[in-house]
C-alpha cells in the first residue's frame, strides 16, 4: 500500500452542529481529501444528526468528495435523497436492511461510488458475494458513544486480505488519533474518518494535517 494515498475524511457530525458551514471551510483548509456525513435517525443507532437536506445546503461549499454513511433503519428509504443532495460514496451498514447488495444496486445505477459498513460486532462474510462490484468496506471501531477497540485491528487486517488487489477503499471510523492512525493504517487503512480528533480541537485545519502526519510517521 502507497501510504501516499491515505486519505483523512473529518466527520461532520462531530463538528459544533451551529457552525457547519464553518466546519467545511476547516476542512477544506486543512487539505482533507473527503466530507464524512453520518445521516443517523435515532433507531438503527440511539444518536440523531442530520438528514439529505444539510448534506444539498453544504454541498456548495466544498469540491471535496461527499461521503455519507446511512447509519439508517430502512436505508433503502435514503438512497434517492441523499444522492440528490450531492453525496459521492454512500455506505450503507449492513445491520440496518435484509437486502443490502439490492441498495448496493440501487446506488450504483444511480451513478454514485457504494459502501458496505459493519459494526464492531459484525463478521466481514457478508461483504464476500458483494467485493468485485464495491467502492469502499468501513469498518467501527468503536460502538456508539463508546471508546475505540484495539482488538478490531485484527478485523481490519482481514478486510485489507479480503480485499486483496480490488481497488476498494478500507475506512476506519470511531476512536480515530494521533496515538492510533499509524497502527490503522499499518494494518491496512486507507481512509480514516475522524470525529473528536479534529473537533475537539482549537485548530480543526491543523489537526487534520498533524492527523495525517500521524498516520504516515511510520
Amino acid at each position: 500500500m502507497d501510504k501516499r494515498h491515505i486519505k483523512i475524511a473529518p466527520s461532520i457530525a462531530s463538528a459544533d452542529q451551529s457552525h457547519l458551514g464553518w466546519a467545511v471551510e476547516q476542512a477544506n483548509d486543512g487539505g482533507a481529501d473527503l466530507l464524512h456525513f453520518d445521516i443517523e435517525d435515532g433507531v438503527f443507532i440511539p444518536n440523531l444528526t442530520f438528514g439529505p437536506k444539510t448534506i444539498e445546503h453544504l454541498r456548495s461549499k466544498s469540491e471535496l468528495p461527499f461521503d455519507v454513511h446511512l447509519e439508517v433503519h430502512h436505508p433503502e428509504d435514503y438512497l434517492k435523497a441523499v444522492v440528490a443532495a450531492g453525496a459521492d460514496i454512500v455506505t450503507v451498514q449492513v445491520e440496518s436492511t435484509r437486502f443490502p447488495y439490492q441498495a448496493l444496486n440501487t446506488l450504483r445505477n444511480q451513478g454514485v461510488r457504494t459502501g458496505l459498513a459493519f459494526n464492531a460486532a459484525t463478521m466481514l462474510d457478508i461483504a464476500q458475494p458483494a467485493l468485485d462490484s464495491l467502492d469502499v468496506i468501513h469498518l467501527m471501531m468503536a460502538e456508539p458513544d463508546g471508546v475505540y477497540m484495539p482488538g478490531l485491528i485484527e478485523k481490519v487486517r482481514q478486510a485489507n486480505a479480503i480485499i486483496g488487489d480490488r481497488p476498494i477503499e478500507l475506512e476506519v471510523d470511531g476512536g480515530v488519533s494521533f496515538e492510533n492512525a499509524a497502527v490503522l493504517v499499518e494494518a491496512g487503512a486507507t481512509i480514516l474518518v475522524a470525529g473528536r480528533v479534529i473537533w475537539g480541537t482549537k485548530e480543526p485545519a491543523s489537526a487534520i494535517q498533524r492527523l495525517r502526519e500521524a498516520a504516515l510517521s511510520t
